[in-house]
């Protein structure tokens, strides 16, 4: 298949790289330099140069706050039997603009990156498909996913997005008010010092990316769980109650498997 790809990030030129071994692909990004060194890519050097490419399927791996810009700005471009794909962490308004347009359309998450993940090694790692995707542009991510032993899984976009706030939004708010607690004196063990190594990690990630994440409309409602059980916490360690407080660790336990 012809897939052109539209911003080299890390995602980005994980993906030109990954998909190559069997695709023929095409890469833009407004940093040229970044598209030049997208490996197994051709280079593309705007939007305009997709119509002699002819890509069967574009996929869009720009920031998710210029997903629907970029999509726009190719459209023009491309054949309307292209089909148009996403590898957005939070889908928000995207399958609304795929159902205005009346694209063919596969909507994916790979749930891991650069940032904590092995790119080299991802055998046990995560990824979703989003249901209605076009079977066609499915089957390509599908078996990709398959061959680097990942773990597939499929979502409505709605039951994404509300996944997405318990397995992204909490881990994040706990790194971030951990970042933010952090006192320059302190002399860290072993556990405070692997708590500071994530943080670290994350808070190299794209502040775009941070936000969307923490922006998902469903986030609010996760955070107000991790404030209830800090007070809980905060009550138990005010009364200094042993037995409620082995309560709540063998709960906790038992949350953790």
């Amino acid at each position: 298949m012809r897939i052109a790809i539209i911003g080299a990030g890390k995602m980005g030129a994980w993906f030109a790289k990954v998909l190559s071994a069997e695709n023929e692909i095409a890469v833009y990004d407004e940093d040229s330099a970044r598209a030049r060194n997208a490996e197994g890519a051709k280079t593309l050097s705007g939007p305009a140069e997709l119509a002699m490419f002819r890509p069967q399927m574009l996929l869009n791996a720009v920031s998710l706050q210029n997903t629907v810009a970029a999509f726009e700005s190719a459209a023009p471009h491309i054949g309307r039997d292209c089909i148009l794909a996403d590898i957005a962490s939070i889908k928000g308004e995207i399958p609304g603009y795929y159902r205005k347009i009346g694209a063919r359309f596969v909507s994916t998450h790979p749930m891991f990156g650069p940032t904590f993940g092995d790119m080299s090694a991802l055998k046990e790692e995560n990824a979703v498909i989003l249901q209605g995707s076009d079977a066609e542009g499915a089957e390509v991510f599908r078996k990709l996913y398959v061959r680097l032993g990942l773990h597939v899984f499929d979502y409505t976009f709605d039951e994404h997005d509300r996944m997405m706030a318990y397995s992204l939004t909490t881990p994040f708010a706990a790194s971030l008010v951990f970042a933010a607690c952090m006192e320059s004196t302190a002399v860290p063990g072993t556990t405070f010092a692997r708590h500071r190594k994530i943080a670290k990690g994350l808070l190299s990630e794209d502040d775009h990316l941070l936000s969307e994440i923490l922006f998902n409309q469903y986030s609010l409602p996760q955070l107000e769980k991790i404030t209830a059980r800090l007070e809980f916490l905060k009550h138990v360690i005010k009364g200094k109650d042993y037995d409620e407080a082995k309560r709540f660790f063998d709960k906790l336990r038992k949350n953790v498997g």
